[in-house]
């Protein structure tokens, strides 16, 4: 594995023991809904994941396997979109990660995660290829059905609406309304999921991120001011993990522009 990018933070506060993550556990993961591992060595594969080592994450979830495959697909998945230069790279860590959240899921059919990081991979792939280009090659139903699957098998899946949400509003984004349709995208149900995500996960910076990039998509400057003000608020909220560091900068670079 080549060396990855190193977080390009200070992670001196987000670096948690084992009790330390337990105590902080249901808040940094109320985007996803993982539960408490209950094999140490997931649990630091997480502990990796959060202080922002992704490639150290990826590597110890590998190795532990079974639950540990959600960290490893998670610190990959969150790595290339942040992260990685290449763009070639980024989009062959997307494929190898929704591949392997394919094959998690026929391992386990009831895990929420396995169906989520294999959407969120194709979805950033298909944004890296092009969204209609996607839609063409039959991803878009691919990333739907499994955002559906999560939700439906974790209902308080915060990160799968935002995903869901933004899956509705890039598809009417880039083929208009009318071809939106026959992917089984509306603006209606975009901006229910984005409320549901942010009402289920109220502090999270990429919730209000992806909820303004999706006013504006969905319905134009009108939305204009509300979604400088999610960004605001994203851009002034408070990591508790690496990952939502990057959102927190993010939203932030987002503004000075």
């Amino acid at each position: 594995m080549a060396k990855w990018t190193a977080f390009p933070h200070d992670n001196a506060d987000y670096v948690y023991d084992a009790a330390a993550l337990k105590k902080k556990w249901a808040r940094l993961h109320a985007g996803d809904t993982e539960p408490f591992p209950k094999d140490e060595k997931v649990l630091a594969a997480w502990a990796l994941f959060h202080a922002g080592e992704f490639q150290k994450a990826c590597e110890a979830g590998l190795k532990a396997g079974g639950a540990g495959i959600t960290v490893a697909n998670k610190a990959q998945a969150i790595y290339a979109n942040y992260l990685e230069k290449s763009e070639k790279t980024k989009l062959e860590m997307f494929l190898e990660v929704a591949q392997r959240a394919e094959a998690q899921q026929a391992a386990e059919p009831k895990n929420a995660n396995a169906y989520y990081w294999q959407a969120y991979a194709i979805g950033r792939y298909g944004q890296g290829i092009s969204v209609a280009k996607a839609l063409a090659q039959g991803l878009g139903s691919k990333c739907k059905n499994a955002l559906e699957t999560a939700i439906s098998l974790a209902p308080k899946h915060a990160d799968a609406h935002i995903a869901l949400g933004a899956f509705h509003a890039e598809v009417i984004d880039k083929v208009g309304k009318l071809l939106a349709r026959t992917q089984g995208a509306d603006t209606a149900t975009g901006l229910k999921m984005f409320k549901e995500a942010l009402k289920l996960n109220p502090t999270s910076a990429i919730a209000m991120i992806e909820y303004a990039n999706g006013l504006v998509m969905l319905e134009g400057d009108k939305r204009m001011k509300e979604a400088e003000q999610l960004y605001a608020d994203a851009a002034a909220s408070d990591p508790l993990d690496a990952m939502e560091r990057l959102d927190v900068e993010m939203a932030r670079e987002e503004l000075e522009e």
